[in-house]
């Protein structure tokens, strides 16, 4: 499952927690992401997956969304993945909640 390979790397990778979920009660900085589509063309999936960087300050959001970038590019190091592209990343701070946060959003092909 790709998202679980992503998991394990990106834990490997990072000192910041890194969840497939949103903490209910997290705060300071902190990784969230999840699988938006995915595909299969001549037998090879391929998934997009959106990368959210939360921090305490929009810097800290900015920071840590340049790092988990970096993270999820040494992904192609794995035997089971075979590309990696970065779709878009902006600035996706939640107005409602007042969240500083960076959406980095990537079409990751893989085995």
């Amino acid at each position: 499952m790709i998202e679980i390979i992503i998991l394990n790397h990106l834990k490997s990778k990072l000192t910041e927690p890194v969840s497939l979920e949103k903490p209910s009660a997290q705060t300071g900085n902190y990784v969230v992401f999840e699988k938006t589509s995915s595909g299969k063309s001549n037998h090879l999936t391929s998934a997009t997956i959106a990368f959210q960087s939360y921090g305490k300050t929009l810097y800290e959001a900015a920071e840590l969304n340049e790092r988990v970038k970096s993270a999820v590019e040494s992904l192609i190091e794995l035997d089971e993945i075979r590309g990696i592209t970065l779709n878009s990343d902006y600035n996706f701070t939640d107005t409602t909640t007042k969240e500083y946060r960076y959406q980095a959003v990537y079409d990751i092909r893989y085995y």
